[in-house]
């Protein structure tokens, strides 16, 4: 009924503890006939050796060995090779307490959802983390909601379930292998029609993760511009599956203005969040001007080339360095907004928390954005105004 697969990359330290006791709590309490897949991408230590152990002695374990590395690439291998009629995975070092693990499954088994989540933020949820990774995580979510339409509230909790036959629709349109893959699914699931349940669990931060925040972030961004643009292009048979399910087709995709703003806002929140990342990891070393001042120079430098590609269509070189030039001016302006909200802050309510600022900084972006918007539109990307056709006099 169940395939519940652990995906891992040299876990040697935790595997063993951590597989045993989901077996365990499968085993005492779990109603359905389960598996449990140790799917090991690419380790280098022990953990191939202990999930080979752990599939000979448990029953119902099996451990799946891929040459190459990838979260989203392991739970590919394992699901689409899987004959159980609900797939499921949780994260190794299984932050989120398994009492949630039948109420996301039992919706799948009964029919009434398609998809699974776990979600660390929603009414009923009890975490415990640090507030760095709070705020990313708030952010991406936002970022999602802003970019993509996104509905979940949470795309990257390490705990998830799909129905076996869903996931042979959906598993051949994601493209990511890494930690993107989540996100991938979860919004091809939504734009396709299919009902997601959310369920709010119990997490615990792990303080040995040794997860990479920043080029997770840069790859979570650049996932985000592709899918964007494939759906925006309807490159994605998604109409043929949501009419499939008997939920209609998709809207269209809107074009003018409304477009514009729409690929603005999504290359605004993937800067956003890119500055938020640059200036959270830069402000130990160069303090909150110093910070700032280089977070902005390298996301205004990306976001002026990104909206001259993607919003505004412009390819080629032609004036690509008197359109960058331009923007740098706004981004001036932009620098001038953000680095007076920092020195009113520190003038007005000197000694405030870090949260507080980066809500100031947060807003002064906001608002740089709309200017920013409006300079792209009507001074830097502007198109020449078509030539009014002259009247003629006919002949009498």
């Amino acid at each position: 009924m169940l395939d519940v697969v652990v995906p891992v990359l040299d876990e040697q330290a935790t595997l063993e503890r951590s597989v045993r006791r989901l077996h365990e709590h499968l085993t005492e309490r779990f109603p359905y006939p389960f598996r449990i897949t140790i799917a090991d991408n690419a380790s280098t230590d022990e953990t191939p050796v202990i999930a080979a152990r752990l599939a000979g002695e448990l029953p119902h374990v099996t451990a799946l060995r891929l040459a190459e590395k990838g979260r989203g690439r392991a739970l590919h291998a394992a699901w689409t090779a899987s004959d159980a009629q609900v797939l499921a995975y949780c994260d190794v070092d299984l932050s989120t307490d398994l009492a949630a693990l039948l109420p996301l499954v039992a919706p799948l088994v009964s029919g009434h959802s398609d998809l699974a989540i776990g979600t660390r933020l929603g009414r009923g949820s009890r975490v415990v983390r640090g507030p760095k990774r709070e705020l990313i995580s708030l952010a991406y979510n936002l970022l999602l909601r802003g970019a993509l339409a996104a509905r979940f509230s949470d795309a990257q909790c390490g705990f998830k379930a799909i129905r076996a036959d869903v996931a042979q629709q959906l598993l051949p349109l994601v493209e990511d292998t890494g930690w993107f893959f989540d996100t991938e699914l979860l919004v091809l699931a939504e734009r396709s029609g299919l009902r997601i349940h959310e369920v709010p669990v119990d997490w615990v931060d792990d303080p040995d993760s040794r997860v990479d925040v920043l080029a997770t972030a840069v790859a979570d961004l650049s996932g985000i511009a592709r899918l964007a643009r494939a759906l925006a292009t309807g490159r994605l048979p998604l109409g043929e599956l949501r009419g499939a399910h008997g939920r209609g087709q998709l809207p269209g995709v809107p074009s003018g203005m409304p477009a514009e703003l729409a690929r603005f806002a999504l290359v605004g929140g993937c800067s956003t969040l890119a500055y938020l990342l640059l200036y959270v990891l830069l402000r130990g070393g160069f303090g909150p001007f110093g910070a700032n001042l280089v977070a902005l120079v390298v996301t205004a430098v990306a976001n002026t080339a990104a909206n001259r590609r993607l919003t505004f269509g412009i390819r080629g070189g032609h004036r690509a360095v008197l359109h960058h030039v331009q923007g740098l001016v706004v981004f001036a302006l932009g620098l001038g907004l953000t680095s007076g909200a920092l020195a009113a802050l520190a003038a007005w309510a000197p000694g405030t928390g870090r949260a507080v600022e980066l809500g100031v900084l947060v807003t002064a972006n906001a608002l740089a954005t709309v200017l920013r918007f409006v300079a792209f539109r009507s001074w830097i990307f502007r198109r020449p105004a078509a030539a009014t056709p002259t009247r003629q006099e006919t002949p009498a």
